[in-house]
């Protein structure tokens, strides 16, 4: 895997354990899982992404290049769909605002990798 992907995907992983924490503080150890878990769907999402998309990746065709980032977005969409019918369905006491905190934070580290390029 490309270091700056595990980068990313590491720092993901930090961010969300780092909200986690506070969340089982002060509010409780529910609002804690539902930021793990939302955390873990935006995860896992990525790297279905990274996978799915570099599988496909060979050489230097752009056309290539595109459908292997379309492939990507859908696989990835369909594992973030997938993720949140299964918590809804079976996560009946989740926390629905620290559920999409978790999620949301992910997207944090994209700006922080494009800073790091700079």
């Amino acid at each position: 895997m490309h270091p700056q992907v595990s980068w990313i995907l590491s720092r993901q992983v930090v961010l969300v354990i780092f909200l986690a924490v506070p969340a089982g503080i002060f509010l409780s150890v529910n609002a804690a899982v539902s930021v793990l878990i939302g955390g873990s769907i935006g995860v896992i999402a990525n790297l279905g992404y990274v996978l799915r998309a570099m599988r496909m990746t060979s050489g230097a065709d752009p056309i290539k290049a595109y459908r292997a980032q379309a492939a990507g977005e859908g696989f990835k969409f369909a594992l973030t769909l997938a993720g949140f019918a299964l918590v809804f369905l079976q996560y009946k006491e989740v926390a629905v605002l620290p559920l999409f905190l978790g999620y949301t934070s992910t997207f944090v580290i994209y700006w922080m990798a494009l800073l790091k390029q700079r």
